[in-house]
């Protein structure tokens, strides 16, 4: 069945593409709170200007951003405060590769040793040196039974959008590449399959509960394709019927141009 949270008017592309990855981490934090029985404690990794953070401090929530980009936690610190939760929201300079060391600024603070009930890791493995040890990190900050979401970038919607634009080269090179990158002038340093990405995590020490592929045909639509709200609840209903269906979910999953896991500490 579809997800009932119907878009409301005219809704960007960007936020209909993120939708599941939003409605799952919501869901998450949902059902923790009522399991705990007070507001989770949450360490966003990455977390940039605050568009997850402060969605869910306004949700009673008490979040700390760690990211490398002054200007980013500066556009972080007022975006919180017009929102009216500066109190239940901390912004630290520093980057998910230093998560977890004493010799970093700010590392070692009450802030980062948790433990956390939530980490996200949105569209941070990409980038960090170790992947690895950044989820080794991050699992050794949550609390026991404590969660992680994770978004990573798919390697083989990369593919085939080389494959739709005639670059079959980049293509190929995509595909049988160690890190799923295109060449040396690729900007992003890796992308990740499904499996690769069970790998990592499980490999961490973290349960895996949810592990699917979002955005699978949202970035192929035309402009304008999802101004109608027809059309985008027919978009949304897709989307989820791609990460849920019995048959062909484990297929579509891997052509997401984003991949999205959610991980348990054990």
């Amino acid at each position: 069945m579809p997800d009932e949270r119907r878009p409301s008017g005219r809704v960007g592309a960007a936020s209909l593409r993120n939708h599941a990855v939003s409605t799952a981490v919501d869901d998450l934090v949902t059902e923790e709170q009522a399991r705990l029985g007070r507001p989770l404690q949450v360490l966003d990794l990455g977390g940039g200007t605050g568009g997850l953070a402060v969605r869910l401090a306004e949700l009673g929530h008490t979040v700390t951003v760690l990211d490398p980009s002054p200007d980013a936690l500066a556009a972080l610190t007022r975006r919180a405060a017009e929102s009216g939760v500066a109190d239940r929201v901390t912004a630290l300079q520093g980057d998910a590769d230093s998560l977890g060391r004493t010799d970093e600024v700010g590392i070692g603070s009450t802030e980062l040793t948790g433990p956390y009930d939530l980490v996200c890791c949105h569209g941070v493995l990409e980038v960090v040196d170790d992947p690895a040890a950044t989820l080794t990190a991050a699992a050794g900050v949550l609390a026991p039974g404590g969660y992680l979401s994770v978004t990573v970038q798919g390697r083989l919607a990369a593919v085939l959008a080389k494959v739709l634009a005639g670059d079959v080269g980049s293509a190929l090179e995509l595909l049988v590449s160690a890190n799923g990158r295109w060449g040396a002038a690729d900007p992003l340093p890796r992308r990740f399959d499904l499996a690769g990405l069970r790998r990592l995590l499980e490999d961490a020490g973290l349960v895996v509960e949810r592990l699917q592929g979002v955005r699978v045909f949202g970035d192929l639509l035309p402009a304008g394709a999802l101004d109608d709200p027809a059309d985008q609840w027919a978009f949304l209903s897709l989307e989820q019927a791609v990460s849920t269906h019995p048959d062909h979910a484990a297929v579509l999953g891997d052509l997401g141009a984003h991949l999205h896991a959610v991980a348990r500490s054990a």
